[in-house]
């Protein structure tokens, strides 16, 4: 089975790419997803995160305040590094025994969304690895309109590589300025790459394969 690491910068389309997989029949877990239920009431993981954060983070029905804690960790790298030694272990050991189970089950490829896939050094795990990308203006017009400030924009992208440094270590690009059908076409001729001609793993070089981007 192939396993394909799916990152990119902020609001650069990853989700759209996810949905793309999804509807093609590929399995996809998202570290995202699996960090929110780390977090939820009753789990150790939470009980971590409060003890080292204080009891501010927490609601008094015992969920977590997400604006919270993010106001504290992006701004303040050390605690932003905190918060990753409790989460990122158990993050990892999730999406590795989803693909386990997938592997199990006969499944031939199978998708993991990493927003910090390079910064976690997760791509010695995978076969090769996916960069959804887009120009700053227009991530920035992204990140505006979900309500983010500019203050916060400027502190989540300071969290992340820059944009340029993880397309020079994927292995396919996709570039998600134009229209989503756009978006899915390249995907597509990704897939039909893959299927043509399995990675060599070339480290921190983008694949040349006929039809491939």
């Amino acid at each position: 089975m192939k396993v394909l690491g799916l990152t990119g910068g902020i609001g650069m389309g990853k989700s759209a790419a996810a949905d793309f997989f999804r509807a093609r029949g590929i399995p996809v877990v998202d570290t995202d997803e699996l960090a929110h239920l780390l977090v939820e009431p009753g789990q150790p993981a939470l009980a971590q995160v409060v003890a080292a954060f204080g009891s501010r983070v927490a609601r008094p029905d015992g969920q977590l305040r997400r604006d919270e804690l993010a106001r504290i960790v992006f701004a303040d790298p050390a605690a932003r590094k905190r918060l990753e030694n409790i989460l990122h272990p158990a993050i990892r050991a999730r999406w590795r025994a989803q693909i386990e189970t997938w592997r199990a089950e006969g499944r031939s490829l199978a998708v993991v969304v990493i927003p910090l896939l390079f910064e976690t050094g997760a791509e010695a795990e995978l076969d090769a690895t996916i960069c959804v990308a887009c120009s700053a203006a227009t991530q920035h017009q992204r990140l505006l309109a979900r309500g983010w400030s500019p203050e916060q924009i400027h502190q989540r992208l300071q969290a992340q590589w820059p944009i340029e440094k993880k397309i020079a270590a994927a292995d396919y690009v996709i570039w998600t300025e134009a229209d989503l059908d756009l978006h899915a076409a390249q995907l597509d001729r990704i897939l039909r790459c893959l299927n043509i001609r399995p990675p060599d793993r070339t480290p921190h070089s983008h694949r040349s394969a006929p039809g491939c981007l």
